[in-house]
């Protein structure tokens, strides 16, 4: 397993922008993993993991500190895969079903027992 540098800092100085950090499972227990700090917005972190570049996604947390927020964004993330997967009229890779389906399930039930508005990921900039 590669070391993490503890000191690094992912937020840029005097960023204003939403960042992202996947929370991965390596089988006994979970750990974050750290996207590059160049590549910590939402549309690498997608594209990451529709690559395979985690073992195991857990959850994809999004975080602002200057405007002191952060939220569990994975069922969100894993919507907006499925619906790009949709529109190419291809399956999800097998690699991201289970993530997809534990983000999406309550979602699902939530939106199966209720016909309020679904949140979206316009807040994030997508």
């Amino acid at each position: 397993m590669a070391e993490t540098n503890c000191s690094s800092n992912i937020v840029p100085y005097g960023a204003d922008q939403t960042l992202y950090l996947v929370v991965d499972s390596f089988g006994g227990g979970a750990s974050p993993r750290e996207l590059e700090i160049e590549r910590t917005d939402l549309e690498a972190a997608i594209c990451e993991l529709m690559l395979g570049q985690f073992n195991d996604p857990v959850r994809v947390i999004a975080y602002n500190t200057l405007e002191h927020w952060s939220e569990d964004v994975s069922a969100e993330i894993a919507l907006e895969i499925q619906s790009r997967c949709d529109m190419d009229g291809r399956d999800l890779p097998e690699h991201i079903k289970d993530f997809v389906e534990r983000s999406t399930r309550r979602v699902r039930r939530s939106a199966a027992s209720s016909s309020g508005p679904s949140r979206s990921l316009a807040r994030f900039g997508c």
